[in-house]
Order: C-alpha cells, then structure tokens, then sequence
C-alpha cells in the first residue's frame, strides 16, 4: 500500500515499479480519500490495513503519523517521507555512493543548503556508518538540534560552503524551500544567497567529487545547470536506484515478516 499526502513523481513510481518487479500488486491511497480524513484514528485505520495489506509505505506531513501507523500496525510501515526524515532517500542515495566509489569507508560528504527532512537523514546515516559529514547552512535553517543532539566530531554544521566542500568526496544539496514551505520561498531565496552548488564551489572539493541531489531540483537556484549536467552529477543514477533500494527493502521487509 502506498498512502501519500504529498506529491511524488520518483518516489511513487519507483516503489510501484519495485513492487511490480517482485510479483506484488500496489494499491495508492490519498489520504484525502480514506476515512482518516473524517477523523478515523490512526490506529484503526493502521490495524484494518494490515489486515488487507502485506506492507504500507507512508508519505505525509507529520513524523508522528508514521509513528502512530507503525506503533498500531502488524505489518511493516515504511517511511516514504516525512518533514522530519527521508530515510528511503538517503538508502538510494548510499547505495549510488558505494556503486561509484566502492565502498562507503573514509568518505567526507558535504551537506550544502537547507537543514531539512534529507539533511537529517543524512545525519542519522553519518551517526550509524561513521563517515565524515560537514553541513554548511544560513543560520536561521539549521537541522533541528534533537537530530544534532549527541552527534559527534565526524558530523559538523558550519555556515560556510567553501569550509564544507574541502576534500569532499560528495557534495549533496536539496530545494531552498520544500513542499509546505511555498509561501516562504522569496524570503528562502534571499537568504540562501551563496549556498548555490555551483562550478566555483565544486573546484574547492576534490577533483573527482560527486554531486548529489535527490530531485525535483530547482536550477539555477541551489545548484547551477552546468554541474546539474555535468560530468561529476550522480543525480540520475541515484534517482534511478530509488527503485532497486526500495524493491530490496520490499523483499527484505515482506519475505522477512513471513
């Protein structure tokens, strides 16, 4: 089941595709659609859908949705994105790292932009694996401190994106403004000034740096069309791997709670 309150080209897509690609069947749900939006509890509607259902991917607003769904369900709840997390994301975009470079052992990966939903899955993934992460953001678009609490020296946050990028093996960016922040956006483009991913800023990094964005992007804005394009972009190799992660996270999950 797929149950999505935002919109999704790759997200959707690449799970329908995996499931398809495994045998299954995949049934979408809006939200709006469903008697949540009339007030049906959450765990009403997670414990009926486990009922019909062999695993649910879950893309909404709040992080305690999803966690209210997994706290109810009896089968496995995968977060599809969150404002707080985008785990599935970060699995793809880890897996197109270590497709390039082999291993993920030794990287230092750069975070310019937005302390967002990616950025704090990438802090959650520098925590478990133990790679280098330097997050350079504006200071009012800091990721949020409960996700920084208790990180280490490996994982760093500076305001300077030239800082971020020396001997960057990756450098990754996201929108200025997320879905939900719409009307925020002229201000965001105001103070993201100098945060732009650009030809400059990648000459400071490594000569063999990737670049890495999860898309939709918005050019010309946080990253430039020239290194969007460019021979360094992984972009499109980690929007394709969303499918493969997600059909071995289906397998995984769906074989494993048999």
């Amino acid at each position: 089941g797929l149950m999505f309150d935002k919109a999704s080209t790759r997200t959707r897509v690449s799970f329908e595709v995996a499931m398809g690609r495994l045998g299954g069947q995949t049934l979408f749900l809006s939200k709006a659609d469903t008697q949540m939006s009339r007030d049906e509890p959450v765990k009403d509607t997670a414990r009926v859908l486990s009922r019909y259902l062999d695993v649910l991917a879950v893309r909404t607003y709040a992080q305690a949705l999803v966690e209210e769904m997994a706290r109810w369900a009896s089968i496995p709840i995968i977060n599809a994105l969150t404002d707080m997390y985008h785990p599935c994301q970060i699995l793809s975009d880890l897996m197109t790292v270590k497709e390039k470079r082999g291993t993920l052992d030794n990287l230092k990966v750069a975070w310019i932009g937005d302390g967002n939903n990616v950025a704090h899955s990438w802090i959650n993934a520098a925590r478990i694996l133990g790679f280098k992460l330097v997050l350079a953001c504006p200071p009012a678009y800091t990721p949020d401190p409960v996700v920084m609490k208790g990180c280490g020296r490996e994982i760093t946050l500076v305001t300077d994106p030239v800082e971020a990028v020396q001997d960057a093996d990756i450098i990754n960016t996201d929108v200025w403004a997320s879905m939900g922040q719409e009307k925020e956006r002229g201000k965001r483009l105001a103070d993201f000034q100098g945060f732009q991913v650009n030809a400059s800023l990648v000459s400071k990094a490594k000569p063999d740096v990737l670049i890495m964005h999860c898309l939709p992007a918005h050019r010309s804005e946080e990253i430039s069309e020239e290194v969007l394009e460019g021979d360094r972009s992984a972009v499109f190799d980690q929007a394709e791997n969303k499918m493969h992660l997600h059909q071995a996270l289906l397998e995984m999950l769906v074989i494993g709670n048999k």
